[in-house]
């Protein structure tokens, strides 16, 4: 039951005089508690025997409010150290998990869905948070308290009339064994559920106006609507043994109410205790309900901390795939890139996606990458971001093996605009500044201007300062791509990569990218993927894929005179371009 604490002892230990603190002064709380029933116990007894004086009732009265101030004030320090401990943890290991998000692989997304992950960095959160507070409270007072009563009632009061009553909670004991396996299961089950949930929501979201499209936004409530039932019903079979807590405790405790009034009227009249006793014995009992709820509750925070603990901790304990060893090279410059036969396929794949890919490149060359789609011209570039684990052969940068240059370094070299333009929920400026928070204005002109966003501002409604939405999705995708490139530029790195980052963009504005991009970054290297070759035809070097393979490079003229597919692609481009709309299926047939 205790392995949740257990599991969360490096963070009591960093937090040790916080909880220390805490605890001590509860249970100083708990038994301050115990004496005001015993209290009342001797103003009954004063009262009935004819003891009772002015004097006597004033210091009762006294001893009483003194003891109402002492424990309100513990209640507060404790409660404020104690809680405070459990929001500090539910802090801790948000950022922890953040963190490690950060440093995962793009294979680590291919097997966790963000819907799940969520869910864990939420209410499985939220759980364990509860563990380091309310269990902690209930721990204590499912012992300590609950021991410092039993110490009255036994040694102050009568053994054998505490005996008589606690016969019912051995039953209470085994019965919240039985309901803590159980809530463990269904609880596991329950946020595995509601991460499938989330998952559900994100994609409609993401996707409301490919659903809107295809009309199905009948069959995505449905099937919202089936999943909030799925989540419902593994609630309710939480819910089912959770609410079996209480009831249980509350049927146990009474029956030792019964046992206690009974046979402590017997021993009263046998005069083995007096009336006084007996009220503060029915008293303390009164009070045992909390600790004996609090020992179902702590079962229950416990078994739920645990299931949480472990999803997070299954999480924790991947290891990103791709990561620096002891002696990263940091001090390096990409003067050269280099490939040797590097051959690569993904993790969750059977086949290699390139093979045997070889090539050099020198600083200040722009490479064009160009083949039919799923070629490898994507992955080829991936070799490059180092995301995955490397393949086969070697990729050598200023001759050293990509493998060993430190991660941060290898990164702080290259801007990347994927196929796919990511936006944040933020606007355009933000989302441009980001490659490069200190930036200037007049930086920020500049690469609006070479990204040819500049000309759209007019469209926007607060210019610069417009929000995107969830995204970019106020924006088309070509201006989403073009800010893209903005955001990529404003970095002004050493290898700027466009993977097919302009497929959204008009050939005549595509043309005056690239031109702006190879008057800007003379010296830098930089890599274009696209699918039509005018985008190409100034490059240094062309790289023709076709499936995984290299099978033409050389400039645009090398490559014309050999008269292969990249030479028939781009007549049939240019016949296409030049031709009415009518024509083009026609000259497509033919070529």
């Amino acid at each position: 039951m205790f392995s949740a604490l257990k599991k969360l002892s490096w963070f009591f230990k960093q937090e040790k005089k916080r909880y220390v603190m805490a605890i001590l002064i509860l249970v100083i709380a708990s038994i301050m508690e115990i004496i005001p029933p015993r209290l009342i116990g001797f103003v009954i007894d004063d009262v009935h025997q004819g003891r009772m004086t002015e004097e006597r009732l004033i210091t009762y009265i006294g001893v009483l409010f003194a003891l109402m101030i002492a424990v309100y004030l513990m209640t507060f320090v404790w409660m404020r150290k104690l809680f405070g401990g459990s929001l500090l943890l539910e802090r801790t290991m948000r950022s922890r998990f953040m963190n490690h998000l950060m440093t995962m692989t793009p294979s680590f997304y291919q097997r966790n869905k963000t819907g799940d992950l969520m869910a864990k960095g939420t209410n499985d959160l939220k759980a364990i948070s509860q563990t380091a507070g309310f269990g902690i409270l209930t721990l204590v007072d499912a012992t300590v308290f609950l021991l410092v009563i039993l110490v009255m009632m036994t040694f102050f009061i009568s053994w054998e009339l505490t005996l008589a009553a606690f016969l019912p909670f051995p039953l209470m004991a085994y019965l919240m064994k039985v309901y803590g396996k159980r809530i463990h299961e269904r609880f596991m089950g329950a946020q595995r559920a509601f991460g499938d949930l989330n998952d559900q929501v994100l994609e409609s979201i993401s996707g409301v106006r490919v659903i809107r499209a295809f009309v199905k936004e009948r069959s995505d409530r449905a099937q919202f609507s089936k999943q909030t039932d799925h989540v419902l019903e593994q609630n309710i079979r939480v819910a089912r043994v959770d609410a079996l807590f209480e009831p249980t405790i509350k049927i146990l405790v009474g029956m030792s109410y019964m046992i206690g009034l009974g046979f402590g009227a017997y021993l009263v009249f046998q005069g083995r205790i007096t009336l006084g006793q007996l009220v503060t014995f029915n008293i303390y009992l009164g009070m045992l309900i909390w600790p004996m709820f609090a020992l179902g509750e702590l079962m229950n925070i416990m078994q739920r901390g645990n299931a949480s603990l472990d999803r997070l901790n299954n999480t924790f304990d991947v290891e990103p795939d791709v990561s620096d060893h002891a002696h990263a090279v940091r001090d390096i410059n990409p003067v050269s890139i280099e490939l040797r036969n590097l051959s690569f396929r993904y993790p969750s794949a059977k086949d290699y996606a390139i093979h045997d890919v070889s090539a050099k490149i020198q600083r200040g060359m722009h490479v064009g990458v160009v083949g039919k789609t799923g070629s490898g011209k994507s992955t080829f570039l991936k070799q490059l971001l180092r995301a995955y684990p490397s393949g086969n052969g070697q990729v050598l940068i200023d001759g050293t093996a990509i493998e060993d240059i430190a991660l941060e370094t290898l990164k702080s070299w290259i801007g990347y605009v994927p196929q796919e333009a990511f936006l944040f929920s933020k606007t355009i400026e933000a989302n441009i500044r980001f490659g490069a928070e200190g930036a200037t204005d007049k930086r920020l002109k500049q690469v609006m201007e070479q990204a040819a966003i500049t000309k759209d501002l007019h469209t926007f409604q607060d210019g610069l300062n417009t929000l995107v939405g969830e995204k970019g999705v106020s924006l088309s995708g070509g201006q989403k791509q073009r800010i893209a490139i903005a955001r990529a530029l404003i970095k002004d790195p050493e290898i700027l990569i466009l993977d097919d980052a302009m497929s959204a963009v008009d050939a005549k504005t595509e043309q005056f990218i690239i031109e702006q991009i190879r008057e800007e970054r003379r010296g830098k290297t930089t890599f274009i993927a696209a699918h039509r070759m005018s985008a190409v035809r100034h490059a240094d070097l062309i790289l023709v894929f076709h499936e995984g393979r290299v099978v033409e490079q050389g400039t645009h003229e090398e490559l014309m005179k050999a008269g292969n597919w990249y030479q028939r692609q781009y007549d049939k481009q240019q016949m296409e371009q030049n031709m009415p709309g009518a024509d083009r299926q026609e000259v497509s047939s033919w070529l």
